[in-house]
């Protein structure tokens, strides 16, 4: 468990006849941003319940921050901060109150408190809104005083589920940065999300959770190697042409009517020069180049059972 902030093996959990997860096993390493990926309903706001001693497990070995979830819930939730899908900001009061009410419950002096709360509001660039009703703060706002809020007790390890939904994309940009600065500062995130595009972009790990169970877990490459597809497409406009480069790549799929070329390939410089490479050696040249890898789309549909959809392919016009 060295060096681990979060370990997880066996976790179980019911509500009822309905088995909500039937052997998570997890292993976040300290200082990490892991992403937990999966359908809605598939249980990832219970692994976040569970791990921050909110729900109690049915069954499984659990450990955060060094500590035995069943043993000492109590020096766990010392350890971690939590930030939910629904913001615990309170819009009567303002955005400093908010701060300072923290403070009191995590038992600060009145003067480390007021020490503490401007920091962080100074931190969140939140210190000119903070004598203002929070219920006047923008969306992206108002989630930046929340993950304040939970910083106010100082926790090693923060759980963030779906910390940008409703966002938008500055918002969304904003907070990510925020999130990167926590782990420059050795704090460890567990996300959980439900934007493909904001896993690839933060994680350092990644567990795909479908059906109570881990379907996959890796770095966004590893996922990302283990569905096939990866493709070059090549477009021509000469019928002549596109007739000598399906001769020249034998192993090219070929849509006559379109006169589009499909190879596949992981889209790697030394394959694309190598492809470039036998088409100059024809005397053809494509009037466009795409290439298509698989993306954390294609895993997430792939794992967990729905239809794959294509990645935004870059097109390369020679």
């Amino acid at each position: 468990m060295t060096g681990l902030a979060i370990a997880a093996h066996g976790l179980r959990k019911s509500y009822g006849d309905k088995v909500v997860l039937d052997g998570v096993d997890l292993t976040v390493p300290e200082g990490t941003i892991f992403s937990l990926l999966g359908p809605n309903g598939a249980g990832k706001t219970t692994v976040v319940k569970i791990l921050s001693t909110l729900v109690t497990a049915d069954a499984g070995d659990l450990r955060v921050g060094g500590h035995d979830l069943a043993a000492d819930p109590q020096a766990v939730r010392a350890a971690i901060g939590v930030t939910g899908q629904f913001s615990a900001v309170d819009g009567l009061i303002t955005g400093e109150e908010n701060m300072l009410l923290m403070a009191d419950l995590h038992h600060l002096s009145r003067r480390e408190g007021r020490r503490v709360a401007a920091e962080l509001l100074e931190r969140f660039d939140l210190a000119e809104a903070a004598k203002r009703p929070a219920s006047t703060y923008s969306g992206g706002m108002k989630r930046r005083l929340d993950i304040a809020m939970t910083l106010v007790g100082d926790p090693r390890i923060i759980f963030l589920d779906e910390p940008t939904t409703g966002l938008d994309p500055r918002s969304r940009h904003t907070m990510w940065q925020i999130i990167r600065e926590l782990v420059t500062g050795g704090v460890t995130v567990f996300l959980t999300t439900q934007y493909l595009e904001e896993a690839d972009e933060l994680a350092h790990g990644i567990a795909v959770l479908h059906d109570g169970r881990i379907a996959a877990q890796g770095t966004a490459e590893e996922l990302k190697r283990i569905v096939p597809g990866g493709h070059v497409r090549l477009r021509f406009t000469d019928p002549a042409g596109y007739r000598s480069a399906a001769s020249a790549l034998g192993e090219a799929s070929r849509d006559d009517e379109s006169l589009v070329l499909q190879i596949p390939g992981d889209g790697s410089q030394r394959e694309l020069r190598a492809l470039l490479d036998r088409l100059d050696a024809a005397g053809v040249e494509a009037d466009g180049l795409t290439v298509h890898t698989p993306d954390l789309d294609d895993v997430f549909f792939a794992l967990t059972g729905g239809a794959a959809v294509p990645a935004p392919s870059k097109e390369i016009v020679r």
